[in-house]
Formats: C-alpha cells, sequence, structure tokens
C-alpha cells in the first residue's frame, strides 16, 4: 500500500519567506502588475516579472516606470537579461533602490542573439560569459548597503543535447552557489527546444540528487519549471523530481485558480478538515476576475491598451468556458472596450458549471510535452507563446 502523500512546506530565499512551494514565473507578454496582482489573489505566494533588458532599466524614462512595484505586489523578484557584465549589473542595482525583494538573472530564455552577443538562453554556450555576469551582479550588490536583495538565476538544462553543453550547464550552475545566489530555477528543455516537446523530469531529479544536499546545507533553493498545466503537476513535480518548489508558467495564463488548487491540495495532505477538493471556477467566477483583471489593467496601462491586452488573456480564459470554441472567437475579434464587454455580456450572462481546462480533451491537444512516464494533456500552445521577448524590445 503506497504511503501517504508527502508534505511540502514553503521556501526561504536568501531569508525572503515564501509560504508555498510554487511560484508565477515571468512570461513575457504577460505577467505584468495586473496578472501578478490577480495571482496573488487567488493564492500564488511569489511571483517573478517579466524578463526586463538591463538597458532599458538603465536608460530609464518608460522602463523605470513599467518596473514601478505596488505595495501589494510581494514578495516579488525582478528578473533581468543582458549581455554585457556591467550593464546588467547596473539594472540589478536600479532594481535593488526600487524595492524588488529578489534580483533574478535570466539565463534561461530562447532568446534570438542580437548583433552577434548572446543572452538568456544563448549564454549557456558561453559559460565563461554567463559567469561573468553572474560575478558582476554578485558584485554590484555585495557593494550595497547591507547586502542588497537576494540573487537567483533562471537557467535551462543545458544549451543543447551536446556532452559539451551538459558540462557547460554545470559550470553555470556550481558557479551560481559558490557566488552565494540564493537560488536557480531549471527549466528542463534545452534552449534549442524552446517550449516544444517533452521537459524532462528526470534531470531535475538528477540533479536534486547529485546537488540537493550541498544546496541545502548552503541554503540553496533550487526550483523546477516544465510542463506544469494543473495544480496536481506542481505536486507530482515535487514528489518525482524533489526540487524545493516549482515555477508555474503558461498553465497559470488564464488559470489563476491553479494557485486556489494548489493551496487545497497543500492543506489536505497537511491534514487540515473540510478542505474543498479542487474544481473548475463556475461561469460566474471567471466573469469576475476577467474584470477585476481588466479592472487592473486600466489602471496600470489605460482604457485603450487594456482592451487590446485582454483580448489575448479572453482567449486564455475561454478554455474554462462550456462553449470554448466559441468564445476564444469572439475574444480574438475584439478590438474596443465595447467589444469586451460585448463579449462579456454574451457569453457570462448566465451562470454554470466551468470546465477542466486542463483535462478536457476537446479543448486541448497532446504535443507529447511531459515526462514520458506521466500523462500529460498540455493547454495548446500558440506561436506567441514559443517566443520571449524582453521588456524594452520588439517582437521580431
Amino acid at each position: 500500500m503506497p504511503g501517504p502523500a508527502p508534505v511540502h512546506a514553503g521556501v526561504s530565499v536568501g531569508g525572503v519567506g515564501v509560504d508555498a512551494p510554487f511560484y508565477q514565473a515571468g512570461l513575457a507578454g504577460y505577467s505584468d502588475g495586473a496578472m501578478r496582482r490577480v495571482a496573488r489573489e487567488h493564492g500564488c505566494p511569489y511571483c517573478i516579472t517579466e524578463a526586463m533588458l538591463d538597458k532599458f532599466l538603465v536608460e530609464g524614462g518608460k522602463g523605470l516606470k513599467i518596473a514601478e512595484l505596488t505595495e501589494e505586489d510581494h514578495p516579488i523578484c525582478g528578473q533581468l537579461m543582458g549581455s554585457h557584465p556591467a550593464d546588467i549589473a547596473a539594472g540589478a542595482g536600479i532594481l535593488a533602490g526600487m524595492g524588488y525583494d529578489v534580483v533574478d538573472v535570466n539565463l534561461a530564455c530562447p532568446v534570438k542573439k542580437i548583433k552577434k552577443k548572446c543572452r538568456g538562453g544563448h549564454l549557456l554556450s558561453v559559460p565563461e560569459e554567463a559567469v561573468a555576469i553572474l560575478e558582476a551582479v554578485r558584485e554590484a550588490m555585495d557593494k550595497r548597503p547591507g547586502g542588497g536583495p537576494p540573487l537567483t538565476v533562471k537557467l535551462r538544462r543545458a544549451y543543447d543535447d551536446t556532452p559539451e553543453m551538459a558540462a557547460n550547464f554545470r559550470v553555470v550552475f556550481e558557479a551560481a552557489m559558490d557566488l552565494g545566489y540564493a537560488g536557480a530555477t531549471v527549466h528542463c528543455r534545452t534552449v534549442q527546444q524552446k517550449y516544444i516537446g517533452r521537459g524532462r523530469w528526470p534531470f531535475l531529479r538528477e540533479l536534486m540528487n547529485e546537488y540537493g544536499a550541498e544546496a541545502k546545507r548552503r541554503g540553496f533553493v533550487i526550483g523546477g519549471s516544465g510542463d506544469i498545466w494543473t495544480a496536481p503537476d506542481i505536486f507530482e513535480m515535487l514528489d518525482q523530481t524533489g526540487v524545493d518548489w516549482v515555477s508555474v508558467a503558461r498553465g497559470c495564463i488564464g488559470n489563476p485558480w491553479i494557485f486556489v488548487q494548489a493551496r487545497a491540495i497543500m492543506a489536505a495532505r497537511a491534514g487540515a478538515a473540510n478542505v474543498e477538493a479542487p474544481r473548475s471556477p463556475t461561469v460566474f467566477e471567471q466573469r469576475d476576475v476577467l474584470l477585476r483583471h481588466f479592472e487592473l489593467s486600466v489602471a496600470l496601462h489605460g482604457e485603450i491598451m487594456a482592451s487590446r491586452m485582454m483580448r489575448k488573456f479572453g482567449i486564455k480564459f475561454s478554455r474554462h468556458h462550456a462553449a470554448a470554441v466559441d468564445l476564444k472567437k469572439a475574444f480574438i475579434g475584439v478590438q474596443t472596450t465595447r467589444d469586451w464587454r460585448g463579449v462579456l455580456d454574451a457569453f457570462y450572462a448566465v451562470d454554470g458549471p466551468g470546465i477542466d481546462a486542463g483535462l478536457t480533451a476537446e479543448a486541448l491537444r497532446d504535443l507529447e510535452i511531459g515526462d514520458p512516464s506521466r500523462l500529460v494533456i498540455p493547454y495548446e500552445v500558440d506561436d506567441a507563446d514559443e517566443t520571449c521577448v524582453p521588456l524594452g524590445e520588439e517582437a521580431g
């Protein structure tokens, strides 16, 4: 007979307490202050910003405006991306001065090279450059009063599947530990894979077997990322790989309820009484969150921009609705606030049960994502989801 399910507690990221073993990842084009606020209101304990280009912050103006925080948006990690150690170190100093609780260096996103310079995940192909960036950011924080906020790094398991790149990953990972970083989150695909094909959860288990004990001794938190589509997936990754916590990325776009459901699973495993079983949001619950998200987006971006941005969120939210196919088409056609409210009036006027967007075959297609030993039916992946464009640069 199998034993009781493991109980997973929160983590400490360099002294920053997080009361649950999961968080909302930085998501290019999505995870602005409005999305983060909605996630927090649904139980998300910690959020990471979109990757911000270092020069975008250093040059000031719009970059600093976008990076501004509210009192409600804590604990918060500001994620940086760049190519030059001095620039990314300067950007880290700016985020520290703005009150970010943690600063993260992105060495994971499969962005394009620019002027033959590596950044994001491409830096894993030139480990000496990646380590130089980690060193520069560490030095910049050490010069600040009190040492600055804790530092973390986002990685992929390698640039590609060659032995040379596997060795490069370990050089960078070990450097982060040796430099006193507070942790690393590792996405279990290579950079060349982007977001296509199966992520290798066994790699995360091997990583923990190799480094877990030493990481625990040093207070270095190791996170896992890849193929988290439902709340149970969070705990499957924790149980199967042994990572300290889990990054929830594309699985939370249009699905803040994943955090409510994860909290319920966490409470049930801890033996809490009268825990409501995870369920799909009703039509009215979906409507209320859409309205709340729109309200927060208007406050952040203005009504015109918010109307355009909420179109893509509406498309993602449509997965939970019984009329998902027609609703998605309706959201695709949204151009104005009037269009937006018209869709809500047409599809959300009558309450009813939602559908399980994580398991309904009609709403999803199998892209062979996930550990081959697990049965995973992920959300449909749009082309826009396969690109990581840091703030400060237009997609091209």
